[in-house]
C-alpha cells in the first residue's frame, strides 16, 4: 500500500512585513578614491552618479552589519527573533566556504534553531532570497523568514583600478517575510546568462593562495572586475525587458506603480531603465547609489529602507524590484511595501 503524504499547510500568500538597514559609519567621498586613480570627481559622478559610499571598519563585519539590519527588520515586523523559521543570507563577501554565515547570524539574533543558509547570486541575491522566502511561507516550511543582503565589497575592490575603484560600498539590508491573506509578492522573473559570466567576475581564484613550489614575488588579493560597456548595454536593454515581464506577470502596468527600486549599480543604468520602461513621472525611483555606492545584494533592501524612512515611499505602495549582476543573473518582482 502506498502511503499518502500529508499536504503542506502554508499561508495562502506572503508579504514583506518589515525592513531594516545598516550603513557603516565611515563615509568615503570621491576625493579619497582619487588619491589612487587618475580621474576626477566630475568624471566619477557623470559615469556612475556616485558621490560617496560607506566602507566598513574592522568591527563592522558581514555578521555584525547583518545583525544590526536584521534587528531593525524584526522590530518593524512586530515579531520576536524566536519566531523566525529560516534565515537566508545573500553575500559574495563572506570569505569562509563553510559554515554559512547565516548560521552565525541566526544564533546572534537569538532565532533559536531555524534553517539557515547562504546564497551566492551577486547583485540579484536579494531577489533570489525573497523568492525562496515567499515559497517557504506559502509552503508552510516557515511562518516567518529573514532575508538579508549584505556585503563588504571594499574588501574586494582594487583601489588602483580606474574603472571600478569608485563603484563599491558596504552595508546590510534585511526584510522579514511572513503570511498574508492577499497577494503582496508577485511572481518572480529570474534566470541567468552563463555565457556572459566573464563580464563581471572575481579576477583571481581563492586557490591562488595555496602553497606552491613557484616563487611568488607579489601576492594580490582577489578583486571584482567587469567589462563596463558590456554590462551597461546588458543592464539597460535586457534587464528592462525582464522588468517589464515582472510587471506583466503581476498583472499590472507601469501606470499602476508607485515605486521603482532597481539594483543600485549605476545612476545612468537606473535613468536609462526608467526611460525604457516609460515610467510615469509620479513613480518614485530609488537613487540610493549616489550616497551608498554599489552594495550588490544589499542595495535593494537598503534603498527600500531609505525610501520608507524618508517618507519618499509609504506602506502599501506597489513597487517593482529588479536585481542583476555577476553570473550574469537577474531577478525581478512586484511587491507591496511594508
Amino acid at each position: 500500500m502506498t502511503a499518502k503524504i500529508k499536504p503542506a499547510k502554508g499561508a495562502p500568500y506572503a508579504r514583506i512585513m518589515g525592513v531594516g538597514g545598516y550603513r557603516p559609519v565611515r563615509v568615503v567621498p570621491n576625493e579619497e578614491i582619487l588619491k589612487r586613480i587618475d580621474s576626477s570627481d566630475e568624471w566619477i559622478r557623470s559615469r556612475s552618479g556616485i558621490a560617496t559610499r560607506h566602507w566598513a571598519g574592522p568591527e563592522e563585519t558581514v555578521a555584525t552589519m547583518s545583525v544590526e539590519a536584521a534587528g531593525k527588520a524584526i522590530a518593524a515586523a512586530g515579531i520576536t527573533p524566536e519566531q523566525i523559521g529560516a534565515v537566508l543570507v545573500s553575500t559574495v563577501s563572506h570569505f569562509k566556504q563553510t559554515p554559512a554565515i547565516a548560521t552565525e547570524i541566526a544564533h546572534r539574533i537569538g532565532a533559536g534553531k531555524p534553517a539557515a543558509f547562504d546564497i551566492s547570486a551577486g547583485c540579484a541575491g536579494f531577489g533570489y532570497g525573497l523568492t525562496m522566502a515567499k515559497a517557504l511561507v506559502t509552503d508552510g516550511s516557515a511562518e516567518y523568514v529573514l532575508v538579508i543582503g549584505v556585503e563588504r565589497l571594499s574588501d574586494l575592490t582594487d583601489l588602483d583600478d580606474r574603472s571600478t575603484a569608485f563603484l563599491f560600498g558596504d552595508g546590510a539590508g534585511a526584510v522579514v517575510v511572513g503570511p498574508a491573506q492577499e497577494p503582496a509578492i508577485g511572481p518572480t522573473v529570474w534566470g541567468s546568462e552563463g555565457d556572459k559570466a566573464e563580464t563581471i567576475r572575481q579576477n583571481l581564484p581563492w586557490d591562488v593562495y595555496r602553497e606552491s613550489s613557484e616563487v611568488r614575488t607579489e601576492v594580490r588579493f582577489p578583486a571584482i572586475t567587469q567589462e563596463g560597456q558590456a554590462v551597461f548595454r546588458w543592464a539597460v536593454f535586457e534587464m528592462a525587458k525582464i522588468a517589464q515581464q515582472a510587471l506583466d506577470e503581476a498583472g499590472i502596468t507601469a501606470d499602476d506603480l508607485d515605486v521603482f527600486i532597481p539594483h543600485q549599480a549605476n545612476m545612468r543604468i537606473i535613468d536609462s531603465m526608467v526611460k525604457t520602461l516609460k515610467l510615469p513621472e509620479n513613480v518614485v525611483v530609488a537613487r540610493d547609489v549616489e550616497t551608498t555606492g554599489n552594495t550588490s545584494a544589499a542595495s535593494i533592501p537598503l534603498a527600500m529602507e531609505r525610501l520608507l524612512a524618508t517618507g519618499a515611499a509609504k506602506s502599501g505602495d506597489t513597487a517593482l524590484l529588479i536585481g542583476f549582476g555577476a553570473g550574469l543573473v537577474f531577478a525581478a518582482t512586484v511587491v507591496t511595501l511594508p
